[in-house]
Formats: C-alpha cells, sequence, structure tokens
C-alpha cells in the first residue's frame, strides 16, 4: 500500500515485513493516520530463497518512513537500514549509544563484505556468461547512513514523530540491546502501548543483567528463537566445565579447534572463559586466533563500554592477554591454516554462510584431527545447521567437502532466554489488554511457545502472523487485513530448493564413487537423463 493511501487510514496498523515464522530479517512498520515507523530493518539469513529477499523491493516506500526505531545492531535486526537509506530513507534512527558505537563498525563491515561476495559471484557469472549483479549496497553507502543515528538514554520517553512517542528497556541481550515501548496517540482516548521485544537476553548472560519491561502494555511483539526450549540453568562453574571438556578433548587430537562465533560479544564471551581456563591451568595453553576484522573492531567498542558491563574487568584482562591474536590481513587469516598442532580459531560468521570461517572449514573439515565446535544458534538452511543435522559431505565454496571433523556443539552461550524465561518476562508484562505477537523463531520454536503462553495465562491472545501480514489494532482483538506480499514467504525457515540441489549433487557424486565400473556409472548418469525427461 502506498504512504499516501495508508495516512488516509483510520486507526493504527502494524505490518510484519520480516522475522515472520522464521529467526531473521527483522521488520515491523507501524502506521498512524499522520506518521510511519519501523522497528528493526534487518538482513534476512539463512537460506538462498530467504537470502534474496534482502535484494527485492522493499514492500513500503522508504521514502514515505518518518522514523526507525533499532532494538539492537545484529546484523539480522540493522542490516538492511543502508539498503533502507539507498531507497529513500532520510529520516533519524533511533537507538543506545552503545547500539550507535556497534553499528558504526558493524554496517560498513557489512557492506564490505556484500562487495567482496557480489565481486565474486560476478567473476563466476562472467565465466558462465551471465549477467553482473549489484550488492545490497556497499561500506559506503553503510557509512553514509551512520549520520542518520540518534542516541537515546535508557528508560527516557523520547519524541519520534507527530503522536508517537518511545521508551528504551534493557533487553540484556548484547551491548546497547533494548525492548522498545511505543506510545500511540488515539483521538478522544489513552495512548496505545505497544512493546517490542527485540532479542530478550537469558538472565545468566556473563557481560548483563537480567531483561526489564514494562507492566500494562495492549500488545506485545515478542521474540521465540528458542521458545520450545528448555535449558538447565547452567553456572558460570559448569558452563567452564562443559568447554573444558570440549577444549581438552580437542587438544587430544593435536589438532585445530575451529569456533564459528558471532563476532560481537560470542567472541569476547568465549576470550574470557578460554583465558580462565588457561590462567588456572584447566586446559592446554594454546594462541587464541580471532579471525575476524570485525570481531576486531567490535572488540575496542567493547573496551569503551567495559565500565558498564558485568565482569568488564574480566573482559579487559582477556582482550589484553598475549595469548589472544587478533588477525587483519587476508594473509595473516591464511597463515593460520599453516598452523600444525593444537590451536584455537575463533572466526565469524556464527552460522557459517560468510566471513572466514568458510575458508578454515574448507581446510580442515575433511581433516580427522579437527574440531568445529558450534557455540550458538544454527538457522535452517545454513552451512552450521546443516553440518549439526550430521551431513557426511557439504557443498563449501563451490567444492564438495567431506566431513571427517568432530562436529560438537555447546548451547550455554546463547544470548537469548529459553522458553521459560521468555514465558517469565511476558508474565511480568502484565495485564496485556490485546495480544502478544510471536515473532523472530522458526515455526516450531513459535508454536511450542504459544502453547506454553496458555499456562501463562489460558485468555491471553496469542498470534503468530506470516511475512508480511498487516493487523488493525483497534485496542482490543487485533484483525488482519493484509498479506502477504512477498512470495518466498512460505520457505521462511525452511530448506530450499538450493539447499536440496546441493544436496542431490552430493548424492549423485556418492553413487558414481561407488558404482563397480563404467558401465554402472553410465546407467545412473542415464537414470538421471530418464527423470529429468520424464519431468
Amino acid at each position: 500500500m502506498a504512504m499516501a493511501d495508508a495516512r488516509r487510514e483510520t486507526g493504527i496498523r502494524l505490518c510484519f515485513h520480516g522475522a515472520a515464522r522464521a529467526v531473521t530479517g527483522s521488520c515491523f512498520a507501524l502506521r498512524t493516520e499522520h506518521a510511519q515507523i519501523l522497528v528493526d530493518c534487518g538482513l534476512f539469513q539463512g537460506s538462498k530463497t530467504e537470502k534474496e529477499l534482502n535484494y527485492r523491493a522493499f514492500p513500503f516506500d522508504p521514502a514515505a518512513i518518518d522514523a526507525v526505531l533499532l532494538t539492537h545492531a545484529h546484523i539480522d535486526h540493522s542490516g538492511l537500514l543502508p539498503k533502507l537509506a539507498k531507497d529513500g530513507f532520510l529520516g533519524p534512527i533511533f537507538a543506545t549509544a552503545a547500539t550507535v558505537d556497534l553499528c558504526s563498525v558493524m554496517l560498513p563491515d557489512s557492506g564490505h563484505i556484500q562487495e567482496m561476495e557480489v565481486e565474486q559471484l560476478n567473476r563466476r557469472n562472467a565465466r558462465r556468461g551471465r549477467a553482473a549483479v549489484e550488492p545490497i549496497y556497499g561500506a559506503e553507502q553503510a557509512v553514509t547512513t551512520l549520520t542518520q543515528f540518534r542516541a537515546v538514554p535508557l528508560g527516557k520517553l523520547v519524541a519520534i514523530t507527530e503522536g508517537i512517542r518511545a521508551r528504551y528497556w534493557d533487553a540484556g541481550h548484547l551491548l546497547g540491546s533494548a525492548s522498545i515501548e511505543i506510545e500511540i496517540d488515539r483521538p478522544g482516548g489513552t495512548p496505545l502501548r505497544i512493546l517490542f521485544s527485540g532479542d530478550v537476553g537469558s538472565s545468566l548472560k556473563p557481560f548483563h543483567a537480567s531483561p526489564t519491561g514494562p507492566k500494562g502494555v495492549d500488545y506485545v511483539v515478542c521474540e521465540t528463537t528458542y521458545g520450545d526450549v528448555d535449558r538447565d540453568d547452567v553456572t558460570l562453574d559448569q558452563r567452564l566445565l562443559l568447554l573444558q571438556a570440549e577444549v581438552a578433548a580437542a587438544a587430544q587430537l593435536s589438532g585445530p579447534l575451529l569456533i564459528p562465533s558471532f563476532a560481537v560479544e560470542r567472541t569476547q564471551e568465549l576470550l574470557v572463559d578460554l583465558i580462565r581456563l588457561m590462567k588456572a591451568g584447566r586446559i592446554p595453553q594454546a594462541p587464541i586466533f580471532v579471525d575476524s576484522p570485525l570481531a576486531t573492531k567490535a572488540s575496542t567498542v567493547f573496551e569503551r563500554h567495559a565500565g558498564e558491563m558485568a565482569n568488564g574487568e574480566a573482559l579487559l584482562d582477556a582482550l589484553q592477554d598475549p595469548r589472544v591474536r587478533f588477525t587483519e590481513s587476508v594473509e595473516q587469516s591464511k597463515a593460520i591454516d599453516r598452523i600444525r598442532g593444537f590451536h584455537i580459531v575463533i572466526a565469524a560468521s556464527g552460522m557459517c554462510d560468510a566471513g572466514r570461517i568458510r575458508h578454515h572449514l574448507k581446510e580442515w573439515l575433511w581433516r580427522g584431527a579437527a574440531t568445529i565446535l558450534f557455540v550458538g544458534f544454527q538457522a535452517q538452511g545454513t552451512l552450521g545447521r546443516i553440518l549439526l543435522d550430521g551431513a557426511r559431505h557439504v557443498r563449501l565454496m563451490g567444492e564438495d567437502v567431506q566431513v571427517k571433523a568432530r562436529i560438537r556443539s555447546i548451547d550455554v552461550y546463547s544470548g537469548h532466554a529459553d522458553g521459560p524465561q521468555l514465558a517469565a518476562w511476558i508474565a511480568e508484562r502484565r495485564p496485556i489488554s490485546g495480544s502478544v505477537f510471536l515473532t523472530h523463531g522458526e515455526e516450531h520454536a513459535m508454536l511450542g511457545f504459544a502453547d506454553r503462553l496458555k499456562a501463562v495465562d489460558p485468555d491471553l491472545l496469542v498470534i503468530e502472523p506470516t511475512l508480511d501480514s498487516v493487523f488493525a489494532l483497534p485496542g482490543g482483538a487485533p484483525c488482519q487485513i493484509g498479506g502477504p506480499v512477498r512470495t518466498a514467504a512460505e520457505c521462511a525457515g525452511r530448506l530450499d530448493w538450493h539447499n536440496e540441489l546441493s544436496s542431490l549433487i552430493l548424492d549423485i557424486d556418492e553413487q558414481m564413487s561407488l558404482a563397480a565400473d563404467e558401465r554402472a556409472r553410465k546407467q545412473i548418469v542415464r537414470r538421471l537423463r530418464k527423470a529429468l525427461a520424464a519431468e
């Protein structure tokens, strides 16, 4: 719907343009008769079908957006802001000061990665006779977008645009992360209050206090990443014991311990724990390579804000430890793969869908001496999820790679609350007069959390919106009045055709290698051609 039409509407409209029955691409629009704002504008990650949404036009007019309220700096919440500005958005982007600082390194890094990936793709396209493509945006556009950021404090009601105000609450998820309470004026009545959870942190996060929020709102838009998961409460000592066991087992193989990790906060948490264990003599002394330019830059932001964080002194100690080595250049990154014996490499991205970790995996996945340790959520369709699900072969950077490395996972560093913690957070927001919209979760997690909320309040109305669905908010039960718009919506949070094709190619290669002779291999080819002809 064009903005001119939207502003002739009466009432308030809530639109779900991302993170609907999927974990990434967070983007929600609020429309009134006088204004239109976004909460988050994040990059879609996961399968190629989901990523393709990043290249499409927004399902709204960017030039008509009055302001953006950003919950936190993670790329699946902030990563399309430069595209929004490139396509005509000129308004302010409100965020906490720490989020502004993190975005100042994360968004240019995102633009740089996209430029590099498109350059590589265009080289392949040129060889195949295909047309060149453009990056979603580049580093320069990201830097320009940073001038639109406005820092806001926690706890203070801030005027956003005509008839709309916002208050930021500590979400306990990431440095600077916030849940956002929005007040919208209504003619002749009290303001409508909507709370966007952002990503709600675990109460056991090492750098943060427990998440907070207001009571008595009309609507809540709540994330459900781990909504169907019940984690055991893990103390610091128990977390260290789990990490110690994994590191010790990896060291026994005399090969590398590769840790795909989010560059911002997860990497810093790991460094604190690894240095603690080494200082206590509980794991072998070894170099720890942080092979991520973004993690290096983000660590300087964490140093500046260490005084605001729990365990800030331990963080500073770890970042300055001589065993921790930050790499910058591509040459330094490649040199790590020439090291033999036990060493630790922490590299982005955390889901193995981009970044330097893919080069290390290509070097080591087929070697039995290596250990790959996952320490965070792996979205459906990503290489990390495929490895965790037990793949014996994977397609990596255009090549088939056998998986012989040990694949391990410890889920004690998650930045997200689990199901019971999320349910407790929702319970503390009551009374909720309208409903709870569940977002930012795969379908099983979302539906599992919906069942969990019935125990919190059997009368609570719970809604699971789809991508691009639109709801009218009259002050009671919402009414769905539109959507979906984009045809890839049904593929969100699922394996797509590209995942299936990659699996098929690997299966064909395996069958060809197992074939007894030339005749048997020709029979396989003939059967494949027959199947294609039948289609």
